[in-house]
This record gives structure tokens, sequence and C-alpha cells, in this order.
């Protein structure tokens, strides 16, 4: 099927569509740049920092449930992990938090290399019971642990002056485009999963596991592979949040709804897509920050109320979540347009 430009020149429909969506990528990539500087006020950059460090965290999830298929409730400890590693650095050792940055990464996927060793041996339910508890057993040792700070938690000292090297800003523009950026990297790792033979095995354990074992593909290499990965990205958004706020503490960081927002971000904008994870959460945290602006504590739950309600319709009319409906509604208007 072919197109005809302007010029007269025939071009293939396919690399007409590639052209659309590369210009609709660029302009949405120009936007998010200009976008702290046309909101210049606090609460505009508030939201969409919280915007792109939500979607970081569905992201991650969704590289282990939506593609590798293991709905695991434990990322809040990976989260958990990464805050408090980077922090006791700086706090007990003054080690800069991007140090404390990159030994979150390392120790959060040993963590989920020791977790997902013998938990990988469960399925189903199993699997994410076993992770909810592991979940549970975290947040209760973070609290016994004195030395950590305890229930008290810690609190990072504040500077009067911004510092690159400390990761402390004044002004909320930092912290926007180093958010964006780690949003960024872990949608360009998924793009790239996507189409490596990773992301294939990924998929076919989702499928299939017994299938995908019985072709010689290890499939307990490859789940802790995924579950890595993701306990990396987590992690290193645990560092970017403890830096945002300057205090963390077990209650706050190891928080069970972390796992719970992530997954249903996930789900909402659709599980084992490449865009869904940043759809999910464009829905759910600006309903939650406004209602938490217009409420205060008194609407804490509305945003949770409308999120279960749009999460009903999508697993009635339509399981695929908000990416099926944008996929139908592309291939309805492309059979007009080629017609």
């Amino acid at each position: 099927m072919q197109t005809v430009f302007a010029r007269g020149e025939k071009v293939p429909a396919a690399r007409r569509l590639r052209l659309a969506r590369n210009l609709l990528l660029m302009a949405g990539a120009v936007t998010l740049l200009i976008y702290p500087w046309v909101f210049s006020l606090p609460f505009p950059r508030h939201l969409m920092i919280m915007v792109f460090l939500y979607a970081t965290l569905a992201q991650a999830w969704n590289i282990l449930g939506g593609y590798a298929g293991q709905m695991s409730l434990a990322q809040h400890v990976f989260f958990g992990a990464g805050a408090y590693t980077s922090t006791l650095l700086l706090v007990k050792l003054g080690l800069s938090p991007w140090l404390g940055a990159f030994a979150s990464v390392v120790v959060a996927s040993c963590l989920a290399i020791i977790i997902g060793y013998p938990c990988f041996k469960l399925k189903g339910h199993y699997f994410s019971i076993a992770t909810l508890i592991i979940g549970e057993i975290s947040l209760t040792a973070m609290i016994n642990w004195k030395w950590a700070g305890g229930a008290a938690g810690l609190l990072i000292p504040y500077l009067e002056r911004s510092s690159l090297v400390l990761f402390q800003f004044s002004d909320k523009l930092p912290y926007y485009y180093i958010a964006l950026g780690m949003a960024a990297l872990v949608f360009i790792t998924v793009h790239r999963i996507e189409r490596s033979k990773p992301g294939y095995y990924f998929r076919a354990i989702k499928d299939d596991p017994d299938a995908t074992q019985m072709l010689g593909i290890d499939i307990g290499r490859y789940r802790l592979l995924a579950f890595a990965i993701h306990a990396a990205f987590t992690a290193a958004t645990g560092v970017f949040y403890a830096q945002y706020v300057l205090f963390i503490d077990p209650d706050s960081v190891f928080l069970y709804m972390t796992s719970v927002l992530a997954m249903l971000s996930a789900i909402l904008g659709g599980l084992g897509t490449l865009w869904g994870p940043l759809l999910g959460t464009l829905v759910l945290v600006p309903l939650s920050e406004l209602t938490r602006v217009h409420w205060g504590g008194g609407g804490r739950a509305v945003h949770l109320v409308v999120y279960g309600v749009l999460i009903i319709v999508l697993a009635v009319y339509r399981p695929t979540g908000l990416m099926g409906l944008i996929r139908q509604f592309k291939r309805r208007r492309l059979g007009r347009w080629l017609s």
C-alpha cells in the first residue's frame, strides 16, 4: 500500500507512519524540555517530577511484571534499599549521593538475586505472597535497626546553597531535569529490551514457561535478570526521592503502597507495553496530587477510588489497558486512511 506526497514521490504507508511517530516523539520531547520554563511555579514542576518518578517505578515494575510475567509485590523493598544505602553513605561516611546511587544499584541488584533465587521456585500467586511477606519483613527490620535511624528515620543535612556534588538544589529545576533523564533512561532501556534476545525470552516465559524451558532456555536465569534490572532502576528512584525530600524513614520508603501504585499504573496503561506505564502514571499522579492539595488528608483516598473504578472498567471492557484503546483507535483511523 502506498501513498503520494505533494511532490509526487511515492512513499510506503509504513514509512509515513514512522515519520509521523518520530515527529510526535520529537514534539513530546521538546514539550517536556521547555515545560519548567513555561510553568515556573513550584507546584507544576513538582507535579511533573512526581510523574517522572512514578513513571520510572511503573516502567521498572513493567519489566518484571509486564514482560516477564512475575507479579512481584516487593518493589518497595528495593526503593527503600536505594534510599537508605545512599543516605547512610552520605550521613555516616560523607560520600556523595552520586556514588551512593551507584552503590544502591549494586546493593539492590544483589538483593534481587538473593530474594529471587528461592522465590522463583514458587509459581503464580505463591510467588506474589512470598514477595509481599519479604516486604513486611524488610519494613520491620528497618524499624528496629537503630544504627540506620530506626523508626525515627534519617535526616539529610540541608545546605543553604546548591551543590551538584551533594545532589541538593535550592530550586526544583535541576530536580526536574534529573527526574526526566532518569525516566528517559528506563524507557530507552525497555525499548532496547523489547527488541533484544532477553526481551523475547521474557515474553516467552510469561506466555508459557514450561514450553520455554523445554526449548532449553534457562527461565530461572532470565527471571533473575528481569528482577535485577527492575531492582536497579527502582533503587535509583529511591536515591532520587531521598535527596528530593531530604528525609527518609521506614514508613515512607518501605511503604507497601509504592509497589501497589507502580503496579496499578502499569496495569492501567497496559502491561508489557512501552508507553503503558507512562499513560497510567499520567492518570494517577495528577489525580493524587490534586486531591491532596484541594482536600488534604480528607481526600487522600479519592484518587484510589477513581483509579479502582478505571481498573474495573478496563478489566471488563479493555483488559489491554489504555494502550489497547489507543491501538484500536489507530487501527480504525489507519483503515479509513488507507481505504
